[in-house]
């Protein structure tokens, strides 16, 4: 991924490119698109039109698992969306069971991000560090957009520490349509701010787990892009209000 530390110091362009599709993706691809072609080949009018169907399920499965480049901010306080998608909750809650020894006990400031079947599933780190904590734990298949879903359905834990010791928790969750969560990276590897980390098969959501001291920077109801959206910065708090219209 290309970046320039300092943008103003030279006149710089940056052009639109169709995503890629993630290798974990490009197998269910291939089969949709195989299927098409079968259908579309038999001299059936039926078969025809359901070719066309199977048309449309192979353009959406590879948009699905559309893989784009991100541009991530580089300060260490910044803490950035690991989730596409929509800001459902914002709430005061303890850290997982799963993750107290880690995050410590206490509440926090969690952020829950949404992910529908039409964002991009591949979940980032929020801040750059050393991973010291995954943690899965099967579960249901509820809808992730419920606050249940943080406790009964199948997820996975990760504890990431950053600099000067801070920890970030945060959760890739499950949803009624998510059979399977995959994770790209092993306990004690280094990763960057905005690192790809793993997916969520067809709908889902992630949660972020803010220390203490520092607040959200989003408002519910608003979208977040994994890698690029700010979601905290450490140490602040900004307390903001907003208004949906």
């Amino acid at each position: 991924m290309a970046h320039i530390d300092n943008p103003d110091s030279q006149l710089t362009a940056v052009k639109w490119r169709f995503p890629s599709v993630h290798p974990e993706g490009r197998k269910f691809a291939v089969i949709a698109g195989a299927i098409a072609f079968f259908l579309l080949i038999l001299d059936s009018e039926f078969a025809e039109l359901l070719g066309w169907l199977m048309v449309g399920v192979t353009v959406w499965v590879a948009a699905f698992f559309r893989d784009p480049i991100r541009t991530t901010p580089s300060d260490p306080k910044m803490i950035v969306s690991p989730a596409d998608g929509l800001v459902t909750m914002i709430t005061r809650v303890p850290a997982p069971p799963e993750l107290r020894a880690d995050l410590g006990e206490g509440e926090f400031t969690r952020v829950s991000v949404f992910m529908s079947v039409f964002d991009v599933h591949i979940n980032r780190t929020p801040i750059a560090g050393v991973i010291r904590r995954i943690a899965y734990v099967p579960g249901k298949f509820l809808n992730a957009d419920l606050d249940k879903a943080s406790e009964d359905n199948e997820r996975q834990h990760f504890v990431v520490e950053g600099e000067g010791g801070v920890k970030i928790g945060f959760t890739q969750i499950a949803g009624l349509v998510a059979r399977r969560i995959l994770s790209f990276v092993k306990e004690g590897q280094r990763v960057g701010s905005g690192e790809r980390i793993g997916l969520i098969r067809f709908g889902s959501r992630v949660d972020v787990y803010l220390p203490a001291g520092t607040g959200s920077r989003l408002l519910l109801g608003q979208r977040a892009i994994a890698g690029e959206t700010v979601i905290a910065v450490l140490g602040e708090d900004p307390l903001l209000k907003g208004t949906s219209q």
